[in-house]
């Protein structure tokens, strides 16, 4: 079928099998009454019901709960949470400044980039070992591995203690992905100290052990530091405008062309 057949034949029709609305009837969310099913679902648990059409267990649900949890750093000198309180120095809305925050989450090097590639290099790695493949072949041949190592003089990650123990109180640490991440970054760090396991590999290959496929996790991850920037953004529009990080002249380095005398005619 053409492009345009494809198009005429979706005129005025929008086909979903995810859910839709009666104004003053009901709405139905993947199959179910959003209020006579699942009413009693946290907010989370629906989120990931939408992204997944999975249901989870309590203990997975509370790891992923901590997922979130334990990297909710109110600190508007990281990179996405200053762009909220820039928003709220310059008295935007909340709205604008907490969704531009969210944009920006998906950095390259330390956003929601790295652990794209990780869960998609654990779900490679765990399928070529559980064809027979040797792990170690599979990492030599990789090249570049995403989630290890952290663009911080610091080579240890603060959140990840806490939340491995929070797997392994929930009787989720023993993984197929998870163990193949363990192993991967013992393999790395007999290479150079630095490339321990960082957020985006412990998140991913948790994550890759509950099912998680890699459209799954990036789409999970997209509000995982929301909660750190409502903070940044309230306190910003309580200073005088215009007072978060202000720049003065003399502190931009400028090097382009030398000031020139304009004339009037």
């Amino acid at each position: 079928m053409s492009g345009p057949e494809i198009l005429k034949q979706n005129v005025g029709t929008l086909r979903t099998k995810m859910g839709a609305f009666w104004a003053g009837s009901r709405a139905v969310f993947r199959g179910y009454d959003l209020h006579a099913d699942l009413r009693h679902m946290d907010w989370v648990e629906l989120y990931l019901f939408g992204v997944t059409g999975k249901r989870f267990t309590p203990e997975q649900m509370k790891l992923l709960h901590g997922i979130l949890v334990y990297t909710s750093y109110p600190d508007a000198r990281l990179w996405n949470n200053r762009v909220a309180a820039m928003a709220g120095t310059a008295r935007s809305t909340p709205g604008l400044a907490i969704s531009a925050g969210m944009a920006v989450s998906e950095a390259s090097i330390y956003g929601g980039y790295p652990g794209v590639r990780a869960i998609d290099f654990f779900l490679r790695a765990q399928q070529h070992v559980s064809s027979g493949g040797n792990l170690a072949d599979f990492v030599k041949q990789e090249g570049k591995i995403f989630g290890y190592g952290r663009p911080t003089p610091e080579t240890t990650d603060e959140r990840l203690p806490w939340l491995e123990r929070l797997a392994h109180e929930l009787g989720l640490d023993q993984g197929p992905h998870f163990r193949i991440a363990k192993e991967v970054e013992r393999m790395l760090t007999a290479r150079h100290a630095r490339l321990r396991m960082n957020y985006a590999a412990m998140t991913s290959s948790l994550c890759a052990d509950m099912g998680f496929t890699k459209a799954d996790f990036q789409v999970f991850r997209v509000p995982l530091f929301v909660a750190g920037m409502p903070p940044c953004y309230l306190e910003a529009t309580e200073k005088p405008e215009g007072t978060v990080f202000p720049v003065p002249c003399d502190g931009v380095k400028y090097e382009g062309p030398p000031v020139r005398q304009w004339r009037s005619e």
